[in-house]
């Protein structure tokens, strides 16, 4: 498997890697008080850590759902967190033409699973040279997302990850298929494991999304025991007077206990 360079460290590796952070930017002080403290935690516990939220929800269940600061006040706020705690970032993008200003602070481009189709997105990510992680969609199978690939391999960039978060499972609800991670991981390329997302409950609340983070730990713990390369947390100080799926967000003061129970089954499949 193709280990992806970031910085001095390598998503596919010997290494947990996290990606974490609050679902969408609310303001700067939850940004720094989160990335301090998961950074203090990942170094703590020697994982590789990404930090990751978005200037832009652009798939709300209503028009009058919170989104965000917009592009370019949500980009001037990450890379205050990518200067003052020297970590890498990882956000969004829903457009072709956000994926250059948008790779100028960020070192993961992440397409969004409702979006993980879009060619001509795809495409305008895997020109700027940064790792593209595709989400797959809750509507795809894992063997789908081959095509998807080859979209970026194609545009001359192969710093790809490729992120289960659950598949549709009737109405309002997500299940979670473990054979998924490693079918996935036969296309050559790290797979990373959303355990916030999987526990969505879609539209649920009529206009907005549900959840139930008490499944998180359980779903990230098996995603490690199926061999999954990385994990995907969204994270929040406060989740309850979260302004954006709070229902699946991990509470801060609960993260380093649930990573560090990652992290062991993470080192026990690779003994």
């Amino acid at each position: 498997m193709k280990r992806i360079k970031l910085g001095n460290f390598q998503i596919g590796g010997d290494k947990l890697t996290i990606l974490a952070g609050p679902c969408a930017i609310e303001s700067q002080d939850i940004l720094n008080q989160t990335a301090e403290k998961l950074k203090e935690i990942t170094e703590k516990l020697k994982i590789n850590f990404v930090f990751k939220s978005s200037f832009d929800k652009a798939n709300r269940s209503s028009i009058t759902s919170f989104r965000g600061p917009g592009m370019e006040k949500g980009l001037e706020m990450l890379l205050k967190i990518k200067k003052n705690f020297d970590l890498p970032i990882v956000t969004d993008i829903h457009t072709p033409d956000q994926a250059a200003p948008v790779s100028e602070v960020a070192d993961i481009l992440q397409i969004p699973a409702f979006l993980c189709r879009q060619t001509d997105l795809l495409v305008a990510a895997a020109k700027t040279g940064k790792i593209v992680n595709i989400k797959k969609g809750q509507f795809l199978a894992p063997e789908q997302m081959g095509p998807l690939i080859k979209k970026v391999e194609d545009s001359g960039n192969q710093n790809i990850l490729i992120t289960d978060r659950g598949t549709t499972f009737g109405y309002n609800n997500l299940v979670v298929d473990f054979r998924g991670i490693p079918i996935m991981q036969n296309f050559g390329y790290p797979v990373v494991f959303d355990a916030t997302h999987s526990v969505q409950l879609p539209g649920a609340n009529g206009c907005s999304s549900g959840g139930d983070r008490r499944f998180v730990p359980t779903l990230a713990k098996a995603a490690m025991a199926v061999g999954a390369d990385a994990l995907f947390f969204e994270i929040h100080p406060e989740p309850d007077k979260a302004l954006c799926d709070g229902a699946n967000m991990v509470p801060l003061d609960k993260a380093e206990e649930l990573f560090t129970k990652c992290k062991a089954i993470f080192e026990l499949t690779r003994s």
